[in-house]
């Protein structure tokens, strides 16, 4: 795997971002943040889902009024969304940890300015927030909604806050479609190094939006690139950070929870090997321990694939082996597999 490329450590609340920090996994709540309770609750949904941080929609004056009540009633660090009204951001960045633009639509340098002076004064990173859909005129007229010209939009954006002495910065480049959102990141990688933060915007439903979001922030880690992520779903909030973290794991980014090995269905299969995997998955849900688990359905693969896991079960006709650091513990009828599978989960998981 390419090593991750070094960037600037910035942090969002206490959410360190960038440099050697974890990759963080970020939400964003649907409610109208002017309804208190709803956001409040939608955002205590995505800290008990694992989220890190949470990013909230303030359209109008009174979202922005109301991110003070909410702060009172919340832990996980928040972000305001702004766009078009300058205003707004200036009235969030009290009560808030970080505050997303989009310089396609936010007005004039003016503008801007004052937003960056009053992050300045609490210490709040910006997002420069790059979307293909909404680039500034100048770079939509010049390049299209390609991927150089969220380059070249991200590009001005940041010069123009460094020149304000501002560089407590995160960028995201933004597309609907993979490849541009690919390229439009390995553009600016290589010419500065404040942290990125990843997403395939618009992204669909669960289904699309987890395979989009699988091959392009898969694509970008594997690359070394990416400090913070968010996967775009339309559906269930939790959906948005368990796609993330299973990105993160399978990436090879994050060490954490379990990572079940289990063999495609064929007419080789001794056992009933959907079910006995979504047992396994269902009972080692919780468990943070990293370990592999191999759940295999024939002798033809299971042997060689048990030996290289942690914990593993090789199903035959009616019975099976089960196996820990590729020795053979037990040889057990097929009814008793998995309860003395997941026993021998536990007892790693948990001596640690």
């Amino acid at each position: 795997m390419i090593s991750r490329y070094p960037t600037k450590k910035i942090f969002v609340g206490n959410v360190a971002i960038g440099e050697d920090s974890p990759i963080s996994v970020q939400s964003m709540t649907f409610s109208k943040t002017a309804n208190i309770g709803e956001t409040v609750k939608q955002i205590n949904r995505l800290h008990f889902a694992g989220a890190d941080i949470v990013r909230v929609a303030v359209p109008e004056m009174e979202d922005a009024l109301a991110l003070e009540e909410i702060r009172k009633q919340t832990t996980i660090p928040l972000i305001a969304d702004i766009h078009f009204n300058y205003k707004l951001a200036l009235i969030s960045s009290q009560f808030v940890d970080g505050i997303r633009i989009n310089p396609g639509n936010i007005g004039s340098k003016e503008r801007v300015r004052e937003v960056v002076k009053a992050c300045q004064e609490r210490n709040l990173p910006i997002r420069i927030g790059v979307n293909a859909g909404s680039l500034e005129k100048e770079f939509e007229l010049r390049y299209g909604a390609t991927a150089e010209g969220m380059v070249a939009s991200a590009d001005y954006n940041i010069k123009f806050l460094e020149d304000l002495d501002f560089t407590n910065i995160k960028i995201s480049l933004k597309a609907s479609d993979v490849p541009r959102t690919v390229e439009a990141y390995r553009k600016l990688r290589t010419m500065n190094n404040y942290p990125f933060h990843l997403g395939v915007t618009e992204a669909g439903t669960l289904f699309h939006g987890t395979i989009k979001s699988a091959i392009g922030i898969g694509t970008l880690l594997l690359d070394g690139i990416g400090d913070t992520l968010r996967v775009s779903i339309t559906g269930e909030l939790e959906e948005e950070i368990k796609v993330g973290r299973a990105i993160l794991k399978d990436s090879g980014r994050e060490k954490h929870g379990v990572n079940i090995i289990s063999c495609p269905t064929c007419g080789r299969l001794e056992a009933d090997l959907v079910q006995a995997v979504k047992i396994v998955e269902e009972r080692t849900k919780n468990i943070t321990q990293p370990l592999n688990l191999s759940v295999m359905g024939c002798v033809v693969n299971a042997i060689g694939e048990a030996k290289h896991a942690d914990v593993a079960i090789a199903f035959g006709r009616g019975r099976g082996l089960i196996m820990v650091k590729g020795e053979v513990v037990a040889n057990l009828p097929e009814e008793n597999l998995v309860d003395r599978f997941i026993d021998e989960v536990e007892k790693i998981a948990f001596q640690h």
